[in-house]
C-alpha cells in the first residue's frame, strides 16, 4: 500500500523489533537515557514533558503520600455543608422563621427612619403597628415566593427582598431535604441491620466449615494421604479462615456497630476452637511436609490478625466473657507460630 502511495524506501520487518535489531537499524534504550547524567532542560525541545513539582512526603517519610491541599472554595463548600448537616430540622425551621421576621423588621425600620421600602396601593407603608404587620406579611409572601403584588418593594427594599428570597429559599430547601433524608436514613439503617445480621450468620457458618475441613485434613494426615493433596486443602482452608478472622477483627474494632453479646461470644468461641484444631493439625503434620510460600504468608497474616484480638488490644470495652474468648484466641495463635 505504501509503494502504491509513492514511497520507495519500504522494508517489511515481519519479526517485529527482533528483525529490526538484526538488520542493524538504530535503537534507543530507556535505561541508558534514565542513567545518563541529568542536565538542564533543552529549551529547543518542544516535546519535552515538564517534571512538575517534587512529590510531597508523609510524616512517615513515604514519598507521594503527603497531605492533600484543598482549595479555599472547596473548604468553604465543605464548611457550609457541615454547618447545615449539624443543624436539626427544628433548628433550620426556626432560622427560616427568624430570617422572615428579621427581614420584615428591616422593612418596617426603613419606614421608621423615613426610608420607605414598601408601597401598598401607591402609598408608602407607614411606621405604625399596621405598617409593621404589613411588613411582616410582605416578608412571608417574599420568603414563600408567592408574590401577590398588593405590596411591592421600592428603593433599598428591593435589595432586602432579593436577599431574603434567596436566603429563605435555601434554608427552606434544607428543611425539606432534612425531612426527606430522615426517611432515607431509616431505610438505610434497616437495610444495614439486615445485611449485618446476614454477615454475622455467614461468618459463623464459614467458621464451622473451617473446623470441619481442618478435621478432614487431620484424618487425611492420619491415613497417610499424599502430601500434595494435604497441602492444597490446607492452603484453601487457611485462606478462608484468614478472611473470616479479618471480618471478626473488623467487627471488634468498629465503634458504631452494635453486636449482641451472645452472638459475638458464639463467634469468638467458634473462632477459638478453629484456632485450636488448626494448631493441632500443624503440630501433627509429617516431618517431610514442606510449607508452601502461599501457606506461610497466609499463616503469618492469620496469626497477625489473631494477635490484634485481645482484651487490651481492641479500642473498646467489652464484657468479661468476650474478653476471655479474645484472650484465648491470642494465646492459641502463639501455638501456630
Amino acid at each position: 500500500m505504501l509503494k502504491e502511495l509513492g514511497y520507495s524506501n519500504v522494508r517489511d520487518y515481519r519479526g517485529g523489533i527482533a528483525d529490526w535489531v538484526e538488520a542493524g537499524e538504530p535503537t534507543e534504550s530507556a535505561t541508558d537515557e534514565a542513567s545518563s547524567e541529568p542536565g538542564p532542560p533543552d529549551a529547543s525541545r518542544t516535546d519535552a514533558i515538564p517534571a512538575g513539582p517534587p512529590l510531597a512526603a508523609s510524616p512517615e517519610g513515604v514519598v507521594g503520600r503527603g497531605p492533600a491541599v484543598l482549595s479555599r472554595m472547596r473548604r468553604f463548600d465543605n464548611s457550609v455543608l457541615d454547618l447545615v448537616e449539624r443543624r436539626s430540622t427544628l433548628q433550620l425551621f426556626v432560622i427560616w422563621i427568624g430570617t422572615i421576621l428579621l427581614s420584615g423588621f428591616c422593612f418596617w425600620l426603613g419606614a421608621l427612619i423615613g426610608k420607605h421600602g414598601l408601597v401598598e396601593g401607591g402609598v408608602p407603608v407607614g411606621a405604625d403597628l399596621e405598617g409593621f404587620v404589613s411588613a411582616i406579611y410582605f416578608s412571608f409572601v417574599t420568603a414563600t415566593s408567592i408574590g401577590y403584588g398588593d405590596i411591592v418593594p421600592v428603593g433599598v427594599g428591593r435589595v432586602i427582598a432579593v436577599a431574603e428570597a434567596i436566603t429563605a429559599l435555601l434554608i427552606f430547601g434544607a428543611v425539606v431535604a432534612k425531612f426527606v433524608s430522615h426517611r432515607q436514613e431509616e431505610l438505610v439503617k434497616e437495610i444495614h441491620r439486615i445485611t449485618f445480621d446476614e454477615r454475622l450468620d455467614r461468618v459463623e457458618t464459614n467458621l464451622h466449615m473451617v473446623i470441619s475441613e481442618i478435621l478432614s485434613i487431620t484424618a487425611m494426615c492420619e491415613a497417610k494421604a499424599p502430601l500434595n493433596r494435604i497441602s492444597t486443602r490446607l492452603e484453601s482452608v487457611v485462606i478462608l479462615f484468614s478472611g473470616e478472622l479479618r471480618t471478626t477483627r473488623d467487627l471488634l474494632y468498629q465503634p458504631r456497630l452494635t453486636v449482641e453479646e451472645g452472638v459475638m461470644a458464639a463467634i469468638l468461641a467458634t473462632l477459638a476452637s478453629a484456632m485450636n484444631v488448626l494448631a493441632d493439625l500443624l503440630a501433627m503434620l509429617p516431618p517431610e511436609f514442606s510449607r508452601s510460600q502461599p501457606l506461610t504468608i497466609t499463616l503469618n497474616r492469620l496469626t497477625g490478625l489473631a494477635e490484634e484480638i485481645c482484651g487490651e488490644c481492641v479500642p473498646h470495652s467489652y464484657t468479661p466473657r468476650l474478653v476471655f474468648w479474645m484472650d484465648r484466641i491470642q494465646a492459641t495463635a502463639r501455638r501456630i507460630k
